[in-house]
C-alpha cells in the first residue's frame, strides 16, 4: 500500500511542475515577444544543461572531465535531446570503466 504522505508529496511536486510549465504560456500568451526575448527564451534549455554539468569542471575524476568535454562537443553538433541522451550514456560508460 502507498504511504499517504509520499503520495501527497508526489502529487504536490507534480502540481508545482505543471504550474511552472503552464505559467509561461498563460502569462505571455497575448504578448508579442521581441526577437531578443525570443532568443533568450530559446537559449534557456542550454543554460540549464550547462548549470547541471558545470560542477563536473571542479572534479579531478577523469571520467567526469572527459564527459564534460564530450558533452560540449555534442552540444555544438546536435540539439538538446540527443546531446542529453548521449551525454548520460557516455558518462555512465566512462564512470564504469574509468574508476579508481
Amino acid at each position: 500500500m502507498i504511504d499517504l504522505s509520499a503520495f501527497l508529496t508526489i502529487l504536490a511536486m507534480a502540481m508545482v511542475t505543471y504550474l511552472t510549465r503552464i505559467s509561461g504560456y498563460l502569462l505571455l500568451r497575448k504578448r508579442a515577444l521581441s526577437p531578443r526575448l525570443t532568443r533568450v527564451l530559446e537559449s534557456i534549455p542550454g543554460c540549464v544543461l550547462i548549470a547541471v554539468i558545470a560542477p563536473a569542471f571542479a572534479t579531478t575524476h577523469p571520467a567526469n572531465l572527459l564527459s564534460v568535454i564530450i558533452t560540449i562537443l555534442l552540444a555544438w553538433r546536435f540539439s538538446l535531446l540527443p546531446t542529453v541522451i548521449f551525454s548520460i550514456t557516455i558518462t555512465a560508460f566512462l564512470r564504469h570503466y574509468l574508476t579508481y
